[in-house]
């Protein structure tokens, strides 16, 4: 044990890349007879879902097996030995877990062999306290409307309380997110200054998602943590697969994708493109100025150059085009009403992101590893308008490189296992703004640049100790040191705890968690350049000051439960964040774009359920995801552009009352079903349901509101339900056909009235898709 304490120090001492949240899992368990009596020499298989991946092992003379490294998905465990009927149970891998199983094997008959089938798939619950959510390569495909390049329904439609609202991702009252792709974050401190997807989901194998909870080893975006294993040549044999997709609003996509494997090397590769007529919501029913396009290149590459190193390489570039959608009316109430009028707007947004990321994971021994992992990230979010735009046309290009790497060291020993590592990047920002004020209000104001540079580095500890089969306790510290950043900002420290504990009920297998953490999101580098504050001090709102945005803190309790019974899966669980310094964004004036601040404070409070059905007579899958939840903020903006008009309600000094955040939605239910029909053919539905969200213009009783207020009055926006359906059909080895229904109905509704990217919101009008998939051999 000293030499391994020894070595994971001098390791860390030595490492200057970064943190770990690993895609893989290793799967133990015990292998009895009817007489609980260990069974010797049994062999062990576990195959992969979806691909030909798999791991084998034999029972020792305690009936013991340990299987290595099983990456992050869904699997069937096979047990036989002789003279027993062979056992194959169902499995599902979260990363990070040790899962441990028990394995009965009955005795068999002399004349057949009996295959003994069990669902039980809760095996890594009681490892973890993080709430996750595992959406598989077969999810992503027969879910409605989930494969789209710029959708998020393999997410929105699995995940208690995320949903899009002004063409954002959130989730659990915020949207700084992670993601991470085989275990490695990659690096972004912007906030909302894109609205395309990190990664398209056709290259996406498995998508594991947490919400809040998070080990020491995970980092610091409060709110989700999206960790991909992208496809790989595992499901390949020198295939291919060309998929071709067709539309209303003038909507294809095509994407090429090869794959090879051998018994060292796997590899991916796809090219993909597309467009369409409709883009982002629009800020009226009707669809105008909305055309997106979208082009990407993925790579991945996984090499076992000896039976300790493994290589993992994923590389992508990807760049979107979006035209801003507007409202073509002048008598619309949204114009009338002086809340927002998008009329004449050309606007656009260009987007690129590319990435590269290497990982060498070397095994020292069965129970201890390490793996370093440096990267590169290049994103690019370009808003341009044209110079004609009323009341101002606006210019706002933002560049970010980020440069470094992530190390992490894991010994188990025995009933504890333990984890170290570093996280850190380096960060260039290269920003332009400039502003041209049409209407005469302000002096406008030339394209200006400005440049800023800062570097992270963390670095954690982490512990999990098991006490028998049934308590497993989770500690941990993360390290955290921010230097650089802009207008005078200074550096930040945090040194924060996370600890969390599980219980397993014996024979119910039910699985109560704790846990209590804290959490340090590093602030938006750069926000603005002296252009803008030069417009924003002739403002008349108050909007005239300045000031550096500090990061966010936020503090979180959580306690949950798991509920297993027969392959049904319940899991609740209830929480509560505090955040100081609350990551927002705004806008500025009516310039139509996203701006960074930091509010005083926020409290988000929450339920949550899930309900997972195991297959039904072998006919279908049936799930329900629901989340009550409150968003609120409180205080004065205090980063980004702060004012002291008393009369303006962001400026209201000593007034720190909690209020909704413009994207709270107390209840979102999700509910769908997936049928596996005869003649290879499936059946897919989704039910979407939301409560509506905070309204910004709220006025009420109606007398009270201004002229041409609109149809919306009250604190909240309308409910909305919609319904999505798909369908497919394999023809033959090669050939399959698939149709897409997002929005059947084609129920319209304003989801958000926000004043950001095209104005206020309309949800997805009814989309419909068919789809062509062809696999070849080369």
């Amino acid at each position: 044990m000293r030499k391994y304490i020894l070595l994971i120090s001098a390791f860390l001492l030595a490492a200057s890349n970064p943190s770990w949240a690993t895609v893989f899992a290793d799967v133990h368990g015990v292998v009895h007879d009817p007489a609980h009596r260990p069974i010797v020499g049994a062999d062990v298989m576990l195959l992969a879902s979806n691909s030909s991946f798999t791991l084998t092992a034999k029972t020792n003379a305690d009936g013991e097996f340990d299987l290595r490294q099983a990456p992050l998905g869904f699997y069937t465990l096979k047990v036989s030995a002789t003279g027993f009927a062979t056992a194959e149970q169902s499995l599902t891998v979260a990363s990070g877990t040790n899962p441990v199983v028990h394995i009965p094997l009955a005795v068999a008959n002399a004349t057949q062999t009996v295959v003994v089938t069990s669902t039980d798939t809760s095996l890594s619950a009681a490892d973890t306290v993080t709430p996750t959510t595992l959406i598989s390569r077969q999810d992503i495909d027969q879910t409605p409307g989930a494969s789209r390049t710029i959708g998020m329904e393999m997410i929105t439609d699995y995940v208690p309380g995320a949903y899009m609202t002004h063409d954002m991702l959130h989730m659990r009252g915020g949207h700084q997110t992670s993601w991470l792709i085989d275990g490695v974050a990659i690096p972004n401190t912007k906030i909302a200054s894109n609205v395309g997807p990190q990664i398209d989901p056709k290259d996406i194998d498995s998508l594991e998602t947490q919400r809040g909870s998070y080990a020491s080893d995970v980092g610091d975006r409060t709110y989700g943590v999206f960790n991909v294993l992208p496809r790989n040549g595992f499901e390949y044999d020198r295939d291919g697969e060309f998929l071709l997709t067709g539309g209303n609003f003038g909507t294809g996509e095509a994407q090429i994708s090869l794959g090879n494997h051998s018994a060292a090397t796997a590899w991916y590769a796809s090219l993909t493109g597309g467009r369409s007529d409709y883009g982002l919501a629009t800020p009226v029913a009707s669809v105008f100025h909305d055309a997106t396009n979208s082009q990407s290149a993925f790579v991945s590459l996984i090499r076992n150059q000896t039976p300790k190193d493994q290589f993992r390489l994923n590389a992508q570039y990807r760049q979107d085009h979006f035209d801003v959608p507007y409202d073509p009316s002048l008598t619309d109430w949204q114009s009338m009403s002086g809340y927002y009028a998008s009329y004449g707007l050309r606007d656009a947004q260009t987007e690129r992101d590319s990435f590269i990321i290497a990982n060498w994971v070397h095994t020292i021994s069965p129970k201890a590893l390490f793996s370093v992992a440096p990267f590169y990230h290049f994103n690019q979010a370009n808003y341009d308008s044209l110079s004609t735009d009323m009341p101002a046309s606006t210019t706002w290009h933002q560049g970010s490189n980020y440069a470094g790497g992530q190390a992490d060291a894991y010994l188990n020993a025995g009933p504890n296992s333990f984890s170290a590592g570093v996280y850190s990047f380096y960060q260039a920002e290269n920003d332009l703004f400039g502003v041209q004020v049409n209407d005469g209000s302000a002096e406008s104001q030339p394209n200006t640049p400005g440049n800023a540079s800062a570097a992270l580095g963390e670095f954690y500890l982490s512990d999990h100790l098991r006490f028998g089969r049934y308590i497993t306790l989770l500690g941990g510290e993360r390290f955290s040191f921010y230097r650089g950043g802009y207008q005078g900002a200074a550096s930040e420290n945090a040194i924060y705890p996370r600890i969390g504990a599980t219980v397993e009920i014996p024979r119910l297998h039910w699985v109560l968690r704790g846990f209590y953490g804290h959490f340090f999101q590093p602030a938006p580098l750069l926000t603005v350049s002296s252009s803008v504050l030069n417009y924003a001090g002739s403002l008349g709102g108050g909007e005239n000051t300045f000031t550096p945005i500090p990061s966010e803190r936020d503090e979180e309790h959580q306690f949950g439960i798991q509920i297993p019974y027969k392959g049904w899966f319940l899991d609740i669980d209830t929480v509560k964040n505090r955040v100081n310094n609350f990551l927002d964004h705004s806008n500025l004036g009516e310039s139509n774009m996203y701006f960074p601040i930091a509010v005083d404070g926020a409290l988000v409070r929450a339920w949550e359920m899930t309900l997972r059905s195991p297959q039904l007579a072998h006919f279908g899958q049936f799930h329900v995801t629901y989340a009550n939840q409150i968003a609120e903020q409180r205080g004065n903006i205090i980063g980004g552009f702060t004012c002291s008009d008393p009369s303006d309600q962001a400026c209201n000094a000593g007034d720190f009352s909690y209020s909704p955040v413009d994207h709270d939605q107390r209840n979102t239910l999700n509910t769908g079903f997936t049928a596996a029909l005869p003649l290879h053919t499936w059946f897919s539905t989704n039910v979407y349901y939301g409560s509506g969200f905070a309204n910004g213009l709220a006025c009420a009783p109606i007398s009270s509101c201004p002229v041409n207020n609109g149809p919306y009055a009250g604190p909240y926006l309308p409910v909305h339900t919609t319904f999505d359906v798909s369908a497919g059909h394999a023809l033959g080895e090669r050939w399959k056909v698939a149709v897409n229904v997002v929005n059947v109905t084609n129920h319209r509704v304003l989801l958000d009235n926000s004043v950001t990217i095209g104005g206020f919101h309309y949800n997805d009008p009814r989309l419909i898709s068919g789809e062509l998939r062809y696999r070849f051999h080369f």
